[in-house]
């Protein structure tokens, strides 16, 4: 089998440190064993569906592994795969919205969509982080769950710091003005 010879470098540069050698098969699940979870949550706070995070962890781990890894630095598999699941969520709500902008010309017209499907019984946070746009929701799980700094997102997403500060702050504004309408619905 080709692909179960596949290696992936950890460590330093040689001539600039020690290099070890893993198979890639190790470092999958090494990466799944330790640090599975996590990814699972991070994946939870994108996309909000228990499914459709452990889809999201699952194409990311496919992605990531599919090819030979180079890694620099220790960890730096996390981060890549961490990488690729907010990649991978921004592009599937891009293709999400555009099917359910031509999606009615394709229902019949005597089918009405069900009401109890369009409920939501999500936390009232769960709730705001939705109302948010995939930038938006990107930024917020990356500074406030992954604890990144702006120039980590920035770097993360590929956009510029002040991009990022102002997708920051209209999040916070909307999650603000959203979660104090909940708390005034629910007195």
């Amino acid at each position: 089998n080709v692909v179960s010879g596949l290696f992936v470098e950890v460590g330093e540069r040689p001539g600039l440190g020690e290099v070890t050698v893993e198979r890639w098969d190790q470092t999958l699940g090494d990466l799944v064993a330790e640090r599975g979870p996590a990814l699972k949550r991070q994946a939870f706070l994108l996309c909000g569906d228990d499914t459709q995070a452990d889809d999201l962890v699952q194409e990311a781990l496919v992605r990531a592994f599919t090819r030979p890894l180079r890694t620099l630095r220790p960890g730096g598999t996390e981060a890549y795969v961490r990488t690729i699941m907010v990649n991978l969520f921004i592009d599937g709500t891009r293709r999400q919205s555009r099917w359910r902008r031509v999606a009615p010309f394709f229902r019949p017209a005597d089918a009405a969509p069900d009401p109890a499907e369009q409920v939501s019984a999500r936390d009232a946070v769960f709730s705001a982080l939705r109302s948010l746009s995939p930038r938006q929701r990107a930024c917020v799980v990356l500074r406030y769950y992954e604890d990144l700094p702006v120039a980590g997102i920035a770097r993360a997403l590929g956009i510029g710091e002040g991009t990022v500060k102002r997708y920051l702050s209209e999040a916070t504004a909307l999650m603000a003005g959203y979660l104090s309408g909940k708390e005034a619905e629910s007195a």
